[in-house]
């Protein structure tokens, strides 16, 4: 195996853990919905479950991440140059990190619960973000450049 290719599996693998995580905490706070929005007495450990579970998510997708970044820009600089589709790829992933960061400091630290169910569809908007900012990502990367 050659560099070019133990680059790019790190840089799928590591792409494909972040989305992953992403995709994770969206099946967790499905499923803790009915517990998060009921009564106060029933949301009694689901908080401190939500915000120990996306501490540890947080560590993983931002692994994942920061190992997607240097190995794109690795392979940038020593395999495929800093071409238009290089640098479109990565002004998307700087937008989509921006749109994402804003939106959880705007909309997804302030919750408290238990929160109402329009309260709580805050964190499905933060998925729509996330998740379409990966489509875009790869929709762009395998189909248009």
């Amino acid at each position: 195996m050659d560099w070019h290719t133990i680059l790019r599996f790190i840089h799928i693998t590591s792409f494909a853990a972040w989305f992953g995580t992403v995709l994770t905490s969206l099946f967790v706070l499905k499923t803790l919905e009915p517990k998060l929005t009921g009564s106060a007495t029933d949301t009694a450990t689901y908080p401190e479950f939500l915000q120990s579970f996306i501490k540890r998510e947080t560590k993983v997708a931002d692994a994942g991440f920061k190992i997607a970044i240097v190995s794109g820009l690795l392979l940038a600089f020593f395999f495929h140059g800093w071409t238009i589709g290089v640098l479109v790829k990565s002004g998307l992933i700087v937008l989509q990190v921006v749109l994402t960061m804003g939106y959880i400091i705007k909309a997804i630290q302030p919750l408290t619960y238990p929160c109402t169910r329009s309260e709580y569809k805050k964190w499905y908007n933060l998925f729509t973000i996330s998740l379409s900012m990966f489509a875009l990502v790869l929709g762009i990367t395998f189909f248009l450049l």
